[in-house]
C-alpha cells in the first residue's frame, strides 16, 4: 500500500507541474511552442496508458545504452538502460507523463474561465506575463482547476494498480503473489479493493474540503459540511437564528412594537 501511494503522490505531482507548464505553452502566441503542446497532448492522451507503461518498461530492448556524448564524438557517460529504467522510474515515467497530458486540459480550461480583463488590468499596473499569471490568473482559476485535479488524483490511485503488469510491488500485485500461493483469489482481491476503496474515500473528503475552500466567494453562502448537517440532526435549535420578539408596547396605546 505505500508502495501505491507513493507511486500516486509522485505521479499527481509531477503530472500537475508538467499540465500546468503544457497548458501555459498551449496558450502561447508562438506557434512553435503551442504546436509542441498540442502535439504531446495529442500523442499521450491517444494511446492507452498500459501501452506507455510497457513501453518504457521495455525501452532497454531499443536503446541498451543511455549515454551523453558530443556530436560526431565519443560518448562521455553511458549506462545501462535496464539498470536506469527500474520499474518504478517506467512506473513513475509512464503514470506522470499521461497525466501531465490531461492536466494540461484542464489547468487550460480553468485559465480560460479567468475573464480577460483581469489579465489586462494586470498588464495596465506593469505586471509581466508571469506576475500576471501567478498572482493574478492561476489564484482564480482554482476554482475550476480542483474538482477535476480531485477526481484525477483518486483516479490515478486506481490506476497504479495497471503496474502489476510489469512486476513491480504494489497493492494488486502483492495480492496476486498471495493468492498465488494459497489460491484465495476472491478473497484477496476484495481485500484489495478495501484498500483501494478506504484511500479512495479519504482522498474524496480531501477533495471536499479543498472545494469548499477554493469556492469561497463564488455564493453568497457556502453549503454546510457533513459534520455541520450532522449536528444540525442532533441539534435541531442548535443552529437556529434568532429574530426580534414582537412584545406589547404601552406608549403605542396597545399596538404592537419591536
Amino acid at each position: 500500500m505505500l508502495v501505491t501511494l507513493e507511486l500516486t503522490v509522485v505521479s499527481m505531482v509531477v503530472g500537475i507541474i508538467l499540465g500546468v507548464v503544457l497548458a501555459v505553452m498551449r496558450l502561447s502566441a508562438n506557434p512553435l511552442v503551442s504546436g509542441f503542446s498540442g502535439f504531446y497532448i495529442w500523442l499521450l492522451r491517444g494511446t492507452p496508458v498500459l501501452v506507455q507503461l510497457l513501453f518504457w518498461s521495455f525501452i532497454g530492448a531499443l536503446y541498451p545504452k543511455v549515454g551523453i556524448s558530443i556530436p560526431w564524438g565519443p560518448s562521455l557517460v553511458s549506462v545501462d538502460a535496464n539498470s536506469l529504467i527500474t520499474p518504478f522510474i517506467a512506473a513513475t515515467l509512464a503514470l506522470a507523463l499521461n497525466e501531465g497530458a490531461y492536466m494540461a486540459e484542464i489547468v487550460r480550461a480553468g485559465i480560460l474561465s479567468v475573464p480577460e480583463g483581469q489579465a489586462e488590468a494586470s498588464s495596465a499596473l506593469g505586471m509581466s506575463r508571469l506576475q500576471t499569471m501567478r498572482r493574478i490568473v492561476l489564484p482564480q482559476a482554482m476554482r475550476v482547476i480542483v474538482p477535476p485535479t480531485g477526481n484525477e488524483t483518486i483516479s490515478m490511485l486506481k490506476t497504479t494498480s495497471l503496474v502489476s503488469v510489469i512486476a513491480y510491488g504494489e497493492l494488486l500485485y502483492a495480492a496476486q503473489l498471495i493468492y498465488a500461493a494459497n489460491y484465495r483469489t476472491i478473497p484477496l482481491l476484495i481485500v484489495a479493493s478495501i484498500w483501494y476503496l478506504f484511500f479512495t474515500t479519504v482522498l474524496s473528503i480531501g477533495q471536499y474540503y479543498l472545494e469548499r475552500r477554493f469556492g469561497r466567494g463564488a455564493t453568497r453562502a457556502q453549503a454546510q459540511t457533513p459534520l455541520q448537517r450532522l449536528r444540525r440532526l442532533l441539534l435541531p435549535g442548535h443552529d437556529a437564528p434568532v429574530f426580534p420578539q414582537r412584545t406589547p408596547d404601552s406608549s403605542a396605546g396597545g399596538g404592537l412594537g419591536l
